[in-house]
């Protein structure tokens, strides 16, 4: 790629430009601090929460200078609900940290009542004034977010006008989706503002999942992946895929594509399991160069980034789309967590290592808290000895209160014997021009499904 394209596709958007300064591990304590660096938890109350979550752990851990990953979490405002999400970019960092914070706040909107939507639109409210965030940091520099302000009030203005008497939640997420990536596009188009270029060329894949009383949504684009965690009747832990990722092992996925493109174009659309022989994602956000009318990119990109801005094989665009997939699933108290991670997590560790790791972590958590009575009365002597038993022969007691944390240590030096500490300190050393060749960026939300909340709703 040409110097222009790189330097494009590495600019940030908020306010103050965050690197990673490498710590290289000498000890324990180094590799201890690397990995809890970017941790976050949070815990729930009771009360009127309105959903199935009790809590949830998150980490990320760069491989890519700046991360290419990104990550958000939210609870509504005015309605009872969480959203949670994660980001896996490429060609650059700008297009998952854009979505990151407007995706969320696109959903919000859209599941709002279409009566509290108009008051509040009608008293002047912004896009963050729906949801509120966790873990968010940053916050878009002036000009963008005044931009962005102007589509997000454009797009909640369709709403007021669209006909919501049939409510259908995999087309408001679709419609979310794909109406966030088209301004992203318009924005590029129209806006005159060089940072929308690197958002709209740099691109970006994301896994959402919804969950509001105990119905779980989850909504994917790309090869980000959400797995569910359950038990079943034998006390096994059960991993269930809650996604098919969008890449060319999807069989179902390149017919589709196929499908949208002439005979003509039979062997150059998919080429060494990559759309137009450069893409290994086969759904995502910006990318527009997968996107655009070629006369498009001539008049607006060629003249910036040379020829070498249009894949091979050009013909018939668009190529590339950000619609997800939407999977549906019941909450039951069996189910117990939800991990949603980048593909820097699953390239290591299937999904049943991952539920299995995360349940053994969630057991042995337990010795790190105190231990409470069952709300049940009457408990004897005899039961309670069998409880403190059973606590007992569960515990082992994990290194990481965050199982986000707990994931990735065992991603970077887990065996069959446990952590290889020597393997650890060894990934964690490679210097930055190299580690992109061992490990990718991996960001790890796990959501935790509160077992009680669960069996007092009606089935």
């Amino acid at each position: 790629m040409s110097l222009g394209w790189h330097i494009i596709s590495r600019e940030f958007h908020y306010g103050k430009i965050f690197r990673s300064n490498q710590i290289i591990p000498k000890s324990l304590m180094d590799v201890n601090q690397i990995l809890t660096a970017n941790e976050y938890s949070k815990e729930f109350e009771t009360e009127n929460r309105g959903h199935a979550c009790s809590s949830f752990d998150s980490n990320q851990l760069a491989s890519n200078s700046p991360c290419e990953d990104s990550r958000s979490e939210g609870t509504f405002l005015h309605t009872s609900g969480l959203l949670v999400g994660i980001f896996d970019g490429h060609a650059g960092s700008s297009c998952a940290q854009v979505i990151s914070k407007r995706l969320l706040r696109y959903l919000a909107a859209s599941l709002l009542p279409q009566s509290i939507l108009r008051q509040e639109m009608a008293n002047g409210a912004k896009s963050n004034s729906f949801l509120k965030c966790h873990n968010d940091k940053h916050d878009f520099v002036e000009e963008l977010r005044d931009l962005y302000e102007n589509s997000f009030k454009n797009f909640t203005n369709e709403l007021l006008q669209s006909n919501n008497d049939n409510f259908d939640m995999t087309k408001v997420l679709e419609n979310a989706f794909l109406r966030l990536d088209q301004d992203i596009s318009d924005e590029a188009m129209n806006s005159g503002i060089v940072q929308t270029l690197s958002v709209c060329l740099s691109g970006a894949v994301s896994v959402i999942a919804h969950v509001d009383k105990n119905h779980l949504h989850v909504a994917a684009a790309g090869d980000c992946q959400a797995v569910l965690g359950s038990i079943n009747e034998n006390g096994q832990w059960i991993a269930k895929k809650m996604n098919n990722e969008h890449n060319a092992e999807n069989i179902s996925e390149v017919k589709r594509i196929m499908s949208e493109h002439p005979n003509s174009e039979r062997d150059t659309v998919i080429r060494g399991d990559r759309l137009l022989s450069q893409l290994a994602p086969l759904r995502a956000f910006g990318d527009v160069r997968y996107k655009w009318p070629r006369e498009k990119l001539q008049k607006l990109l060629v003249s910036h980034f040379g020829e070498q801005i249009i894949p091979p094989n050009y013909h018939t665009p668009p190529y590339l789309t950000a619609k997800p997939d939407v999977q549906y699933h019941q909450l039951t108290p069996k189910d117990k967590f939800l991990v949603l991670a980048s593909d820097g997590l699953f390239d290591v560790l299937s999904p049943l290592q991952i539920v299995q790791l995360v349940g053994e972590h969630s057991i042995g958590k337990a010795s790190l808290q105190p231990f409470k009575l069952p709300k049940q009365q009457n408990v004897t002597l005899n039961e309670l000895n069998e409880m403190l038993k059973a606590r007992k022969a569960g515990f082992s007691k994990p290194i990481d209160k965050n199982a986000a944390t707990h994931l990735i240590r065992y991603a970077l030096g887990g065996t069959d014997y446990g952590i290889d500490n020597a393997r650890l300190f060894h990934l964690l050393s490679l210097p930055p021009d190299i580690v992109r060749l061992f490990r990718d960026d991996i960001t790890i939300t796990i959501l935790y499904f509160d077992s009680e909340y669960l069996r007092k709703l009606p089935a």
